[in-house]
């Protein structure tokens, strides 16, 4: 009687399969050793943690705590009164003025010192010969202290000896008080101190156009693209993020302005000048409020948040 060739398989039952290397199971993965915790790392943080928990976060939470009492300066007992300080600071008149007075300089302040820095630094960046000295001279006044800076413009605005009046006159016009009219004291608060702090950002604008790769301009100068094409092309849109930054930074800077409004017209004439936070001065160290002062700081704080939360929103998409 004749086998069939799969006699075998059929009497066994089991059909034998011809072993695939590719399609074996790998073997089991050996289990990860778990490594022992160290808290040495933590040694290296703990210095900065508890310097910022003294100097940052606990004086934040206290002063928030603040806000509910009515303690004084003064040291008398404090007790505890609920939402009546922020009731009041909302009803103040003092606080929406002088909340508009820091929005005034913030309007004012930001663009000619967003502007004026990239100037320089797109000027520097091209004059290569003289860069050593424009960066010195450009960021020569940020150094200064305020203190010095203030005297500086305050003898400039002098009226009758003053350089700024000086020159006024002897081009026939006359003089403007430029601290003591109302019209034009912010005006003169914001050309000091962009003339003070422009370096920073021009810093900024620089370290990032020395960034961008030369082979675009270089590809760009073979295209036959001119300098404003390239500038508007190729510079600024790399510059973005820079931008973004710069903006930022200068808000939240501009919004805490008190030093040169303080030490130059002292927040007049006639409160044209004062910021909020030379109001939750008064308030807090010669008014002796602190609890209400510190409402008002909470109130400035919430405003930082919102400026910020919208230029983080319309600066974090991927095309800046």
């Amino acid at each position: 009687m004749a086998r069939s060739p799969a006699g075998a398989r059929e009497d066994s039952g089991v059909r034998p399969s011809v072993a695939d290397p590719e399609q074996a199971p790998e073997p089991p993965a050996p289990a990860p050793r778990k490594r022992p915790v160290s808290w040495t790392g933590l040694w290296f943080v703990a210095p900065f943690a508890i310097l910022f928990a003294v100097f940052l976060l606990w004086p934040t939470i206290t002063g928030f705590a603040y806000t509910f009492t009515d303690r004084s300066l003064t040291g008398a007992p404090a007790d505890y009164i609920g939402w009546s300080n922020w009731a009041e600071s909302l009803a103040d008149p003092a606080v929406w003025s002088s909340l508009w007075n820091t929005l005034v300089f913030t309007g004012l302040s930001t663009p000619p010192l967003v502007l004026v820095g990239l100037g320089l630094a797109l000027l520097t960046e091209r004059a290569r010969k003289l860069g050593w000295f424009l960066r010195f001279s450009f960021f020569a006044p940020f150094v200064l202290p305020v203190a010095v800076v203030t005297m500086i413009w305050i003898w400039l605005y002098q009226p009758g000896f003053g350089l700024v009046n000086d020159t006024l006159t002897g081009l026939g016009l006359t003089e403007v008080g430029w601290l003591a009219d109302e019209r034009v004291a912010m005006i003169s608060v914001v050309i000091t101190t962009l003339w003070w702090t422009v370096g920073f950002n021009y810093l900024l604008y620089l370290a990032a156009l020395q960034g961008i790769p030369r082979e675009i301009y270089e590809a760009a100068d073979v295209d036959g693209a001119s300098g404003g094409r390239k500038l508007w092309n190729i510079t600024l849109p790399l510059l973005r993020r820079t931008t973004a930054l710069v903006l930022v930074l200068q808000l939240v800077a501009s919004l805490k302005i008190f030093d040169q409004v303080y030490l130059m017209t002292r927040g007049g004439p006639n409160f044209a000048t004062r910021p909020l936070i030379q109001y939750i001065y008064e308030s807090g160290f010669t008014g002796f409020r602190i609890g209400y002062a510190s409402a008002i700081s909470y109130l400035l704080f919430a405003v930082i948040v919102v400026f910020s939360a919208v230029q983080f929103r319309l600066f974090s998409r991927k095309e800046v």
